[in-house]
């Protein structure tokens, strides 16, 4: 186990924002409040507990607290520990979670109403999607909403371009037919690559995010290339692949668990699971998550309560009629508002019943304290 005074160069080399303690005054109070504690930054999440790093050799196996292992904090996963979260540890046993600066999380599967931390304390998203069949323009707008709303700056990367080697003579190359498809994200200053997963010479393209210190979590489907990635930009085989179908270009889940690691020029990587449901959670906003220029045009309409089917002097039909806004993405942009309301509903039916709960206790406390007294 690492001594007792934290040093503070290999933090930095796995993402410590700092030079040496924390500049923040939340995350000062919180160390304040644990003395004796030392920083460390979860490199895995396991349902059993965590693997910390204190630099890039100094992993080790920690604890959770109690209360995140209870039934209850099931339904709290947003509020413990993700990869990428820093907290405060003593004796291989984590004290608290130091505020987060940026994170992805989504609305878990299932019926009820959960939230899931995919990452934390990230800089930048790679937004991976393959140039092959499974190409979607509509899920890479889906991972930009999640991106834009946790604090984090997102980059496309389109994997498998080594497939335009097979381009017929005189036909149009994937890579040429995915940036029209996506020129839109281009204008509004998301940059789009496209790059040989396998290639290194071909991932040097992304050398710009990957400075020292810097944090970047890969999301995408199974079948991208994220865990190829990874290895190429490791120089190693780390991480396991597989082969996709050919029916349709989608891959199984080689990746089961997420997990930082270092990379030689100093980045941090976060490779994930691929993710087939992106849920939102209610709490983002349609113009932080790349759809400002439609929520523009909105404010344009006559009526305050346009709902774009044909209302007159809708501003947003009228950027569809003229070639301005593509149809599919008014599409999809009119089904996530409405995902987004339904997940907001959701989340304060959530937070009512769990502040009703918390008055009902007080309340039963307050008769208990009143019938027996105060011990």
């Amino acid at each position: 186990m690492p001594g007792p005074d934290p040093d503070f160069a290999p933090l930095r080399q796995i993402g410590w924002p700092f030079d040496g303690p924390p500049l923040d005054p939340q995350w000062a109070a919180c160390w304040a409040a644990h003395p004796g504690a030392r920083p460390a930054r979860v490199v895995e999440q396991h349902r059993s507990g965590y693997r910390l790093a204190e630099g890039p050799d100094q992993v080790y196996a920690a604890e959770s607290p109690p209360e995140w292992l209870r039934r209850a904090a099931a339904a709290e996963a947003d509020q413990r520990a993700a990869v990428g979260d820093w907290v405060l540890q003593r004796d291989g046993r984590i004290l608290a979670l130091l505020p987060r600066r940026s994170c992805i999380k989504r609305g878990a599967a299932g019926e009820h109403y959960r939230q899931q931390v995919i990452a934390a304390n990230i800089d930048t998203a790679f937004v991976l999607c393959g140039l092959d069949d499974d190409f979607n323009p509509r899920r890479i707008e889906r991972y930009l909403l999640l991106a834009g709303n946790g604090g984090t700056a997102p980059v496309v990367v389109l994997t498998k371009a080594d497939l335009d080697a097979h381009t017929p003579t005189g036909g149009r190359s994937r890579v040429d037919q995915a940036r029209a498809a996506l020129a839109g994200l281009e204008a509004r200053g998301i940059p789009v690559l496209a790059i040989d997963a396998r290639d290194p010479d071909s991932t040097l393209a992304l050398q710009p995010w990957l400075g020292a210190g810097r944090t970047v979590v890969l999301v995408g489907s199974s079948g991208a290339g994220k865990s190829t990635l990874t290895n190429t930009l490791l120089g190693q085989a780390r991480m396991r692949t597989g082969q996709v179908r050919d029916s349709d270009s989608r891959g199984r889940h080689t990746t089961t668990y997420r997990a930082l690691m270092t990379l030689p020029d100093g980045a941090c990587l976060i490779d994930t699971p691929g993710m087939r449901e992106l849920k939102p959670t209610g709490e983002e906003r349609l113009d932080v998550g790349g759809f400002a220029d439609v929520e523009a045009l909105a404010a344009q309409c006559r009526f305050r309560d346009c709902v774009h089917q044909g209302e007159p002097g809708c501003a947003v039909r009228a950027a569809v009629a003229d070639g301005r806004l593509d149809p599919e993405r008014l599409a999809h942009y009119q089904k996530l508002r409405a995902e987004l309301a339904d997940a907001a509903d959701q989340l304060a039916a959530r937070l009512s019943k769990k502040g009703a709960a918390k008055v009902q206790a007080r309340a039963l406390h307050k008769r208990v304290d009143e019938k027996y007294g105060r011990h």
